[in-house]
């Protein structure tokens, strides 16, 4: 296969907008499966994890290489669920154009959020936009309405390029003026309906048009005659296709294969190429796959060609390695290749690559913009249900890890729990699910504790004596020390005034030792102690009995006695959150941020497409189901960030609630 013949392409969009359905048809019309799978029955090709029959929702990216008309378009079926938008980003990374695929049923009224949030990925990923509208056929399904609405939100950039015949039983193709007739996987050209030749006539103008407008040699021909030929009219849309001028606009019903083979026909057509680039060999790793069975590393050959038995060596890990088999991935099946030519996408086997891993056939490195993932703002503790399988939990989920880039595990020390964060709870709950199917591991989710801290707000001066004698040598410290809040910085600073000697200089590090020891553990709720200023003023010592232990357990006996009695109070952390919404959402947001999430308004400043960007101070203990209910106030037109600015003075209540949590976590353990 050469470079020129090769299209990649990526269906993606809402979720339930079709689009595993209609890269099953793809596979059907074309003959590389017999028989047509159902995502209701389990049995679609790139929907083939047991996670995903299961759920009946695609959860992970699968590639689907269909040959049509002399080309292999590799096909990418990616998650419409926003929890696996890690997936949809990597495969941007793969192709030269995207397929935004919408519900005719649901695009009358507006563009789902899912097609919103995907124009956007590829008008940031600089790519060239399809949009198939899908479900023609079913009922309530109208194409043209959601063509007018395609055209209202994005303007006269979008085309329509196919349409459906009035009796449903096909499409037309207005560049090649013919209808393209279904029956089963059968598909017929014939001549365009009379039923539907006036309205033809009038969208084949439109269309010309718009492929006029590509480059000034064919706008002249168009205002020679007013019409352009055929030949012109496909130069004129591959040429803007590719600048983003010409959004061209499918009609397709995935389940009768209706206008499936018209799309292919103009995906071939209109789709730019892979750039072709000679040289030593340039992949870039864009998906794994790991399992208990296996590894596959997914790479699009960026320049040269791959063969089977070279090595190449890897950027970041800066080794170099002999490949291993190489394959053609059709969901999970695999045929075994010897060679892929640049622009083309396989899958080598056992591999120790990672995914956005660069790997080069030269000794220079080279270096590819890193994918850009959203911080994940969903974090739950996991827990193994039976204990002692906390090393499994977490050596399950760097395997996992290796499939998804878009989460991540954290063992914090301080609340003692592991922490999961990703994009929602439907990612979370899969990756639980897997850990108990691939490795055998039960787990549970519980809300992760919030990390807050301790601090006072008055000074006081505080005696702390440690003596003990029990036969020979004893133990014998004594201090005062004067503890006050300070603001300079979190780490506790010590000081000391020590005269004439009453406490020897040789203990005041272990003095200084036992009181770092002691701010670990707050007196109100056993958070760490902040911002304190300690001290050291007097004593006294025994010249046999004083040592470093000795003065060390003074220290905290003073600590101990002290910071009671200096108005301790908890912090909380502070985030900074930022909200895009669409206009309309804007007081049910801010009403919810003032009240439920006792955050503290900042501003708010216009985003572009209608969007408004909200900014405002919120404590973190109210943010963590902020991603659910989110989607839930916007129907998942919205997003945030939130990231820790600092710490400050809870409320009473908020406080009397941490401490009665802190003692009653304490009696359970």
């Amino acid at each position: 296969m050469e470079t020129k013949n090769i299209r990649n392409i990526c269906l993606i969009g809402h979720g339930n907008s079709g689009k595993t359905s209609l890269a099953e048809s793809m596979l059907y019309v074309t003959g590389a499966i017999d028989r047509m799978g159902k995502v209701s029955d389990g049995n679609t090709v790139c929907d083939y994890d047991p996670e995903e029959i299961a759920r009946q929702i695609t959860i992970s990216t699968a590639v689907a290489p269909v040959s049509f008309a002399g080309c292999k378009i590799n096909v990418l079926d990616c998650p419409g669920y926003f929890d696996f938008v890690g997936d949809v980003l990597c495969a941007l990374r793969a192709v030269e154009a995207g397929v935004i695929v919408l519900s005719a049923k649901d695009t009358a009224e507006s563009v789902a959020v899912g097609a919103q949030r995907s124009w956007k990925y590829l008008k940031k990923a600089e790519l060239p936009v399809m949009f198939c509208v899908s479900k023609c056929n079913e009922e309530h399904g109208d194409y043209f309405k959601a063509l007018e609405t395609l055209k209202g939100k994005y303007g006269s950039i979008v085309c329509p390029v196919t349409i459906p015949t009035s009796d449903g039983k096909g499409v037309i193709d207005l560049v090649h003026n013919v209808a393209y007739m279904t029956n089963g996987a059968k598909v017929e050209k014939a001549a365009v309906p009379a039923a539907d030749a006036g309205h033809v006539e009038d969208l084949r103008a439109e269309l010309m048009e718009a492929a006029a407008g590509a480059t000034e040699e064919l706008m002249e021909k168009f205002f020679e005659t007013m019409e352009l030929e055929e030949a012109d009219i496909i130069e004129g849309l591959k040429v803007g296709v590719k600048e983003r001028a010409v959004v061209p606009v499918f009609a397709t019903d995935a389940m009768t294969n209706v206008g499936t083979v018209a799309m292919l026909q103009g995906i071939a057509d209109y789709c730019p190429a892979p750039e072709e680039k000679a040289g030593p060999a340039l992949g870039f790793v864009f998906k794994t796959i790991s399992d208990k069975f296996g590894k596959y590393s997914f790479i699009k050959v960026l320049a040269g060609s791959v063969n089977a038995g070279m090595s190449l060596r890897n950027c970041r890990a800066a080794s170099t390695d002999k490949l291993g088999r190489m394959y053609t991935m059709c969901g999970k099946k695999s045929a075994e290749v010897t060679d892929a030519c640049c622009g083309d996408i396989v899958a080598i086997g056992k591999m120790d690559w990672k995914t956005g891993d660069v790997v080069v056939d030269s000794k220079e490195d080279v270096e590819l913009p890193a994918i850009e993932l959203p911080d994940p703002m969903y974090s739950m503790a996991i827990a193994p249900k039976t204990k002692g399988q906390d090393d499994k939990v977490a050596a399950g989920l760097a395997k996992l890890g290796e499939e998804d880039i878009s989460f991540t595990l954290v063992n914090n020390a301080e609340t003692h729990q592991m922490v999961i964060s990703g994009e929602g709870d439907i990612q979370i709950g899969v990756l639980c699910s897997k850990l108990k199917n691939l490795y055998n591991v039960e787990t549970e989710l519980l809300p992760a504790r919030v990390a807050y801290r301790e601090k006072i707000k008055s000074k006081v001066e505080a005696h702390g004596r440690h003596k003990k004698q029990s036969g020979g040598s004893g133990q014998f410290g004594d201090v005062w020390i004067r503890f006050e809040p300070q603001e300079e910085q979190d780490d506790m600073i010590f000081a000391e005034e020590v005269f004439g000697g009453s406490v020897p200089k040789n203990f005041f590090p272990s003095v200084e030792k036992g009181l770092r020891n002691a701010v670990q553990k707050g007196v109100l709720a056993g958070y760490p102690l902040v911002g304190l200023k300690a001290t050291l003023y007097d004593g006294s010592y025994h010249p046999v009995d004083s040592n470093d232990m000795a003065f060390q357990t003074a220290a905290r006996l003073a600590y101990q006695d002290g910071i009671p009695k200096a108005r301790p109070t908890i912090l909380e952390p502070i985030g900074q959150l930022f909200v895009t919404i669409p206009d309309e959402y804007q007081g049910a947001i801010i009403g919810d941020i003032n009240s439920k999430r006792r955050g503290t308004m900042m501003g708010s400043m216009p985003a572009e497409d209608g969007m408004t960007t909200i900014e405002a101070e919120v404590p973190m203990a109210e943010m963590s189901t902020y991603t659910i209910d989110l989607r839930s106030m916007t129907q998942g037109a919205g997003s945030f960030t939130c990231k820790f600015v600092r710490y400050e003075e809870a409320p009473g209540n908020v406080q009397q609630k941490v401490i009665e949590e802190a003692k009653a976590l304490a009696e359970a353990e």
